[in-house]
């Protein structure tokens, strides 16, 4: 069994270092609010920093909602490199910038560790059913190494290349995810508008060429109004900007991604930044007037 750290401890961090708990793994745990409950009853010890947690575990896992974050956790007052020693795995699950996290790799190899970029996608759901899709960028010798830690949090598990290549994937991911989230919406108020019933168009749509992840559980959120969150707008937001940041770093156009972060924007001025992101419906709601189904 592995000596593995976990730092940040949110929506996401919390099941999936529960999972490597449950898989008989010794996890030191940190975050800048109060570890789990969860966690520590049955067996995870919660150390005081991330220095603390480097010191003591072999595997090193990051899962923070940003860059900067990432930034902080690594190589801030008290943070994770400070406590590494040659031969040691950092692991960063978050979703970043591919860019600094080739910086990041570098600052740890420098030190005589190694690193890989892993980002996830399936949200909260995911993350709790041990169903995560998993991304992940670096050398072959630390993903075998990695693999089985990784094994006990998803289950789609690809190493796609070199360090930032992982991010990359991401990136490319949260663009479909967006769009297809804006194309069910789309449907989904046509259809609610042209007088049929919602979801037995979902329903319907689900057994033909249309089905998708998306129509499937984003779908009935917006039929049945259901927006707490899975995973937040404020979030998809981040990942869309590294994604128009990177499309102008490459001299490139993503019109439609540009579309649907300017919808996300008007959601989020509306009070719905921590809405889940199905809810940038609300935003083509808002351009028709006229809601899917609705509200309670």
């Amino acid at each position: 069994m592995a000596k593995v750290g976990f730092v940040g401890l949110g929506i996401m961090g919390t099941p999936m270092a529960g999972h490597l708990i449950d898989a008989g793994h010794t996890l030191y745990l940190y975050d800048i609010k109060p570890i789990p409950a969860e966690l520590t009853g049955k067996g995870g010890v919660a150390c005081a920093t991330g220095t603390e947690v480097a010191s003591h575990a072999d595997i090193i896992i990051t899962m923070v909602p940003d860059t900067p974050h990432v930034a902080a956790a690594l190589f801030g007052e008290n943070g994770i490199a400070a406590g590494l020693t040659a031969g040691k795995i950092v692991v960063d699950m978050s979703s970043i910038a591919p860019v600094e996290t080739k910086e990041f790799a570098a600052k740890i190899n420098a030190l005589g560790c190694d690193y890989l970029d892993a980002p996830v996608s399936g949200g909260e759901v995911g993350a709790k059913a041990a169903s995560l899709t998993i991304m992940v960028g670096g050398p072959e010798a630390a993903f075998e190494t990695v693999k089985p830690l990784f094994e006990k949090m998803g289950k789609n598990i690809t190493l796609v290349g070199g360090n930032g290549d992982g991010q990359t994937t991401k990136v490319a991911n949260q663009i479909i995810v967006a769009l297809n989230i804006l194309a069910v919406g789309e449907a989904l108020l046509f259809a609610s508008k042209a007088g049929a019933d919602p979801a037995k168009v979902r329903q319907a749509l689900m057994g033909g060429f249309a089905n998708s992840r998306i129509l499937e559980v984003h779908g009935e959120r917006m039929v049945n109004r259901t927006f707490n969150p899975g995973f937040r707008i404020e979030l998809h937001q981040k990942d869309l900007n590294l994604a128009l940041t990177g499309a102008r770093q490459l001299q490139m156009s993503l019109p439609s991604t540009a579309l649907a972060q300017q919808l996300f924007s008007s959601v989020a001025a509306h009070g719905g930044a921590a809405l889940d992101h199905s809810a940038l419906v609300k935003a083509l709601e808002l351009l028709a007037n006229h809601t899917v189904t609705p509200d309670a």
